[in-house]
């Protein structure tokens, strides 16, 4: 292969990435603007899921990754202030508040981690059988199936 041939593909491919990102963007972008406008909550999950993108791209977009940050810390309300029989209600109160606050975020934490681990083990094993296809590791395309098989049964 020529290095003119090679230049020529590199620019190709790197055309065509740039591309996908800018159409990933405007996707995210939209799904943002469809979020707010239906008045649903801002999280990187929602947006990851009207846009159809994963969370690595809207955390690795730092213009995506503010806006959505900034949407989601105004969207939690500011809970009307209550007139407390005496100031343990109250403190309990603020207590209870936050604690079923943080419960959601940690939840929503999880989840998207979860996805994104469950994106990182599919891509794992497609490049493991990608490798073992090519015929660059010891481990055929069997044991490859056979070790992911097994990993996937020691999940919980």
């Amino acid at each position: 292969m020529t290095d003119d041939a090679r230049a020529k593909r590199t620019q190709t491919l790197a055309t065509a990435a740039k591309a996908k990102s800018q159409a990933k963007t405007a996707a995210a972008e939209k799904a943002i603007r469809n979020l707010v406008k239906r008045g649903e909550s801002i999280t990187f999950q929602a947006v990851q899921r009207e846009a159809n993108v994963s969370h690595a791209f809207l955390y690795n977009h730092p213009d995506l990754r503010g806006r959505i940050e900034r949407l989601r810390a105004q969207a939690w309300p500011v809970p009307a202030p209550t007139p407390p029989a005496d100031e343990q209600s109250t403190l309990i109160l603020a207590l209870t508040s936050q604690i079923t606050r943080l419960k959601k975020q940690h939840r929503e934490e999880v989840q998207a981690l979860r996805d994104a681990l469950e994106q990182a083990h599919g891509e794992n094993l497609d490049l493991r059988r990608e490798l073992a296809r090519r015929g660059g590791d010891a481990h055929g395309p069997a044991e490859v199936s056979s070790q992911s098989s097994a990993r996937s049964a020691r999940r919980p």
